[in-house]
């Protein structure tokens, strides 16, 4: 018996949530917050809800206390906007640089909605400058090629760009941290010798559940494009790793079993490659129902299709259309909304909410009912499956989103 895709689809969103555990148990487990666990329980479809105030918590050190982290919790950076879902803790992890001003930072952290809490896992190591190791390096080393610091993160930070995911079998945030710093002057400054620097592809691990940053270096592979996007794909076993511009013109896999980097042989039958993949600062997401990436650049839309190899633009659009929202990883974020089956874009600058039809192929700009979605200019904003919601940060004020009722945990 074959069913409607959009039966198979609901039926997906509820495996997937029940497949994510209703109360994960950690280590710094924060206790639940009853009143917005109620209210975000009520959501009805199409409606958003004005939460209150998060806390912030964690080991704040000087550094972090100087640019009033404590109070702020870490807020949006430049192109560092995407969060990352873990569903083995129940919560969504960030990282990433400003690009200079007013810090830049290693700091990682984490959002637990149900406790309405920031948690610092790393605090910062001191700031940077932009193209070197800032004011103090006395906490950096050169060590096997790397360039990172006494505590183990990565000394030269980079913007998130799209370029992080995470690893739900190996349990990490894989970063490709690509940024201009001048590294042979940095090792000099330290006395290194710039011939020993590891010059593969810049990819950072961080095990949230021990707070440890880790360099991956790995056999030859794919180059370091800014505004590229990375990519956990299940059904591959690894993350894909994209771009198509002039710094690099491919569509790459990383398998973290084996840390090894793989071409993927991409539009090789239609030999269209450049006229069919998106562009430098795209968003994305991967849809395991239907087995591709969707991803938004600028005002086109993009699919790609895992069993096939293959990148077909969907929708094109004039850069003045209003028609369909603008995919830019400076301004906007782009998730999978697992009870729909869709996607929901949400122009962070703009403060339009979109949804998107893989299916049909179209878009819809949505008018959420309810409380209206806050205006602040260094938001954050994450899907979480396990309540069905799409969570909007500014600073600690916090706002979800239903967009269709679905299989939220209690």
């Amino acid at each position: 018996m074959r069913f409607p895709l959009r039966i198979v689809v609901a039926c997906l969103g509820l495996l997937v949530c029940l497949a994510l555990p209703p109360g994960v148990l950690l280590a710094d487990e924060l206790a639940p917050d009853r009143a917005s666990l109620a209210r975000i329980e009520a959501l009805k479809p199409n409606e958003g809800a004005l939460l209150g105030r998060a806390r912030v918590s964690g080991d704040f050190n000087e550094v972090a206390r100087r640019f009033d982290l404590q109070r702020t919790g870490p807020r949006s950076r430049n192109y560092s906007l995407k969060m990352v879902w873990a569903p083995d803790r129940g919560r969504a992890l960030f990282l990433g640089a400003n690009h200079g001003q007013p810090h830049r930072l290693n700091d990682v952290w984490e959002f637990d909605l149900a406790a309405m809490s920031w948690i610092l896992l790393y605090a910062p190591d001191n700031p940077r400058s932009y193209d070197g190791l800032g004011d103090d390096a006395s906490d950096v080393v050169f060590e096997d090629g790397v360039l990172r610091t006494r505590r183990g993160g990565p000394a030269v930070i980079g913007h998130a760009w799209w370029g992080a995911t995470y690893d739900p079998v190996h349990r990490q945030l894989l970063f490709m941290n690509i940024w201009p710093t001048k590294q042979d002057a940095a090792i000099r400054q330290l006395g290194g010798d710039p011939a020993a620097r590891y010059k593969g592809p810049p990819l950072w691990a961080f095990d949230p559940a021990t707070r440890r940053w880790l360099a991956v270096k790995t056999p030859p592979g794919p180059g370091s494009p800014y505004g590229a996007m990375l990519e956990y794909v299940p059904d591959l076993r690894g993350a894909v790793w994209h771009m198509n511009n002039w710094q690099m013109s491919a569509t790459w896999l990383y398998s973290p079993a084996e840390r090894a980097w793989s071409r993927l042989p991409v539009n090789q039958d239609r030999k269209d490659f450049q006229a069919q993949a998106p562009g430098r600062e795209l968003i994305g997401y991967y849809d395991p129902l239907r087995k591709i990436i969707v991803a938004q650049h600028e005002k086109s839309t993009y699919h790609f299709d895992v069993a096939r190899n293959e990148w077909t633009k969907v929708l094109a659009e004039s850069a003045d259309s209003i028609r369909v929202p603008r995919g830019n990883d400076a301004r906007a974020v782009f998730y999978h909304d697992h009870a729909s089956g869709k996607g929901l874009l949400l122009d962070l600058k703009a403060r339009e909410l979109w949804v998107y039809d893989p299916g049909e192929r179209t878009w819809a700009r949505l008018q959420p009912d309810g409380d209206p979605m806050p205006n602040g200019e260094r938001m954050l904003a994450y899907l979480d499956p396990s309540r069905n919601v799409l969570a909007v940060i500014n600073d600690t004020s916090v706002w979800v989103y239903r967009y269709k009722s679905g299989c939220p945990h209690s």
